[in-house]
């Protein structure tokens, strides 16, 4: 059967029908700072239509008890090892979601007005998206009170970065004043709370106190009154850095900050692997201008050794190519875990980049993936997935050499190099390149996905199916038609599926193509699956298919999970996905009265995800409450950050999509309070 099922799908046309959105053969904008050649089409990942919402970053070790990480870790919570999807899911899924938009831009089944065509969209909108007064009146305003009086560690960190989540241009200056003082906090939890919650005010960051921490300068001791910053701070205040550089238009702050950076890792004094990881990761996210500039002095008319590397963006590109070979780094673990993320930071500022630079980067990786008996396994799983942001499907020879190595890998790479594979390749058989033949390997790239599916071991085959649907949505996003033989493949796998932990990835990858004949088959899983992660997911899937004939038994699952906090949760996504004006005050009710920690965590970030106005005032008098537990009120906090939060997605998301996770620090996934923990 599945050899009929391959033939069909690949007999499906290559190219869209007349009248396709985005033909295949559309030209390219020239970059606007670069004269040469045309700016390299967009990476791979997804482009919603408005914005989207935030969403739980990845989670915390069993055992955690503060708000900054409620649920399970990865390993503990999905109950298998490090290669299952549903850990590169979860870092991956904030920008497939969209919940905001969902929620923001069209009217809400339930609503008095919800069959009054746009003039309900835009009454739901306004009703529904928090107000700017709102949130600078009444939940700034409690929020800082929350920090002046309680002594809860829980609701301390809370609180700290709640505040920094939803501050703008007139109430920044309050937060800050608020924050500064939690930096010498005697508990390191929330003394660090408040040095990322400084970096997660972005463009309102107080970006020479970040420095000063991390430079673990005299300033810096003051600010955290002690006689040295300790490590985790300094590497916090560096991630908090690059959120400062992703978020501003500034040049010059920019060049500064990559400056900084740079300053740190080639000091002998801040060799600590997490500080170096975070350094690496905030230069990824601080791309300086493409054409070249003279940076600005530091001190005065001075500037420092590295600013040589800060003039332009090819000078960035350029240090880390430098950065990333061994000459003698890696003596021992800690070194080339750090050279490990240098392929994430160069994906990163290759962009919007020009052809002429990602070449050397292309094949600099290449040469690595090459030679991958002299590397480490964690340094080749980086460079797979940064070649899977940088290539793309046309004939071009350094492209094509990209999806060979990529394929080769499929076969024998390390286990978790072959699933990054098969991600990498679901990117770039989505991505028209230019030339003659902009879609000349899209089909290669379906057909090694649809043979793993089919034919591959049973543990690559969900991979291969959510990889289909990864390469259907960018198809879609760019205006493309995904291959209808394609989606009738995944749609009878998924039919046939009867493994809990595999349906999720072939119902998600169904809704990521967005393959509505896939309905009845979708239903029947919610229903018929035992496994609470497998109806939660399917639940998921649903709602980004926006089935609204999959309200009901969606909120059947959701009035049955009350002790299932993960199933409850992804329920909860479902229906706000599909709109649904009901679960919110549900929701609620739901968190006012639970117990335990796990379902008070789901019940929190369900909420947060959701993003409705109407859990303002529950939430803030529970925050307020003296009859609920102080892990109760801070969950509630939580809560109030997520809905509140200023930016479409979540803080965090910026540094956890495209990330190799497995290249662990304890700053990044900790075990614990990871930068990556934090809801």
């Amino acid at each position: 059967m599945f050899t009929l099922l391959l033939t069909v799908a690949l007999a499906s046309p290559a190219a869209p029908p007349h009248g396709a959105l985005f033909p295949f053969g559309a030209p390219l904008v020239p970059s606007p700072s670069s004269p040469g050649p045309p700016a390299r089409p967009a990476t791979g990942r997804p482009m919603p239509p408005g914005p989207t919402s935030p969403v739980p970053p990845a989670p915390a070790p069993r055992g955690s008890t503060s708000p900054r990480s409620p649920t399970p870790g990865p390993l503990a919570s999905i109950g298998r090892d490090w290669t299952d999807w549903s850990i590169w899911w979860l870092h991956n899924k904030a920008p497939y979601l969209a919940l905001k938009a969902h929620l923001h831009a069209e009217a809400i089944t339930g609503s008095d007005d919800f069959f009054l065509g746009h003039g309900a969209q835009a009454l739901a909108r306004d009703h529904l998206k928090p107000a700017p007064a709102v949130i600078r009146e009444q939940v700034v305003p409690a929020l800082v009170a929350a920090l002046e009086r309680e002594r809860s560690n829980d609701i301390l960190t809370a609180a700290l970065v709640a505040l920094a989540k939803m501050a703008d241009g007139e109430s920044a200056p309050l937060i800050i004043k608020a924050l500064i003082p939690f930096l010498s906090d005697g508990s390191q939890d929330v003394a660090e709370s408040a040095a990322i919650a400084l970096g997660i005010l972005g463009a309102y960051a107080p970006v020479s106190s970040l420095v000063e921490l991390m430079n673990d300068s005299d300033r810096g001791r003051g600010l955290v009154r002690k006689s040295e910053v300790p490590y985790r701070t300094r590497a916090f205040a560096a991630y908090g850095l690059g959120l400062a550089g992703a978020a501003t238009d500034d040049n010059a702050l920019r060049q500064r900050i990559a400056e900084d950076l740079i300053d740190v890792l080639e000091s002998p004094r801040f060799a600590a692997r997490d500080i170096q990881v975070a350094a690496l990761t905030a230069f990824g996210l601080t791309p300086v201008d493409v054409e070249p500039s003279i940076p600005p002095g530091r001190r005065g008319a001075e500037r420092g050794p590295n600013a040589r590397h800060v003039i332009s963006r090819r000078s960035q590109i350029g240090y880390l190519l430098n950065y990333l070979q061994p000459r003698g780094r890696d003596r021992d673990a800690a070194d080339w875990i750090v050279r490990a993320h240098v392929p994430t930071a160069l994906a990163r500022l290759l962009e919007d980049a020009s052809e002429q630079l990602v070449a050397p980067v292309a094949t600099a990786l290449l040469g690595l993936v090459r030679s991958r008996s002299k590397e480490q396994a964690e340094i080749l799983q980086s460079c797979v997935l940064a070649l899977g942001e940088i290539g793309d499907a046309d004939g071009d020879g350094l492209d094509a050499e990209i999806r060979a190595a990529l394929i080769r890998l499929v076969a024998d790479g390390d286990p978790q190099t072959r699933r990054f594979a098969l991600i990498g390749l679901a990117h770039i058989g989505s991505r028209p390149g230019t030339g003659e033949t902009p879609v000349a390997g899209t089909r290669e790239c379906t057909r090694v996905l649809l043979q793993v599916m089919a034919r591959g071991k049973t543990q690559l085959k969900p991979w291969a199916g959510l990889a289909l649907g990864v390469l259907g949505r960018g198809q879609r996003d760019r205006g493309l038609i995904p291959e209808p033989g394609v989606s009738t493949a995944l749609r009878q796998v998924t039919a046939d599926c009867k493994r809990p932990h595999e349906v999720g990835a072939f119902a998600i990858g169904i809704a990521l193509r967005g393959d509505l004949q896939a309905e009845r088959i979708l239903l029947e899983h919610l229903r018929g699956f035992a496994s609470a992660q497998a109806r939660g997911q399917v639940a998921v899937a649903l709602g980004l298919l926006g089935l609204r004939t999959a309200m009901g038994p969606i909120q059947a699952v959701l009035a049955q999970s009350k002790y299932k906090p993960d199933l409850l949760r992804e329920a909860a996504v479902g229906l706000g996905l599909l709109g649904d004006k009901r679960v919110v005050p549900e929701l609620v009710d739901m968190l006012e009265h639970a117990v335990g920690l796990a379902s008070q965590a789901s019940i929190a970030s369900a909420l947060g995800m959701i993003g409705d106005a109407r859990s303002i005032d529950p939430l803030l008098a529970m925050l307020a409450s003296d009859r609920m537990t102080d892990t109760a009120r801070a969950f509630a906090a939580v809560a109030l950050g997520i809905v509140c939060e200023r930016e479409p997605l979540p803080w965090n998301a910026k540094i956890s999509v495209g990330i190799n996770y497995r290249a662990l620090s304890s700053t990044l996934v900790g075990g614990a309070n990871g930068v990556l923990e934090i809801l």
